[in-house]
């Protein structure tokens, strides 16, 4: 452990969500609703085979993307690209390909 912050491995940390200003700039807010599916739900695209705990891609009414997906943070934490981090309150999510092209024409360019 430095400076509170335990490392798991080179690129997942654990702890005080510190960096070189103090506190992160940007923070989810737990209080943003549900706007509009990005793209089609797993049912349309035939990846959710009928069943629950289905990927899928939200916008938010603050202008958040909330993304539903497989939880691999440890199984990719050795091996993430130099200057990517998970820190503690973070997870790195996998959704299906055919779920991101289909939500492109939903995603603003800017």
């Amino acid at each position: 452990m430095v400076d509170g912050t335990l490392s798991v491995s080179a690129s997942v940390e654990r702890g005080p969500l510190m960096t070189g200003n103090g506190w992160r700039g940007w923070e989810a807010d737990p209080d943003a609703a549900f706007v509009r599916r990005f793209g089609k739900s797993a049912e349309e695209l035939t990846d959710s085979k009928g069943k629950q705990g289905c990927p899928d891609i939200w916008e938010l009414s603050n202008g958040g993307v909330a993304v539903v997906g497989r939880d691999l943070t440890d199984a990719y934490a050795g091996r993430l690209p130099e200057g990517v981090t998970v820190v503690h309150d973070e997870r790195l999510v996998v959704i299906p390909h055919a779920m991101l092209v289909a939500a492109k024409t939903d995603i603003p360019d800017a």
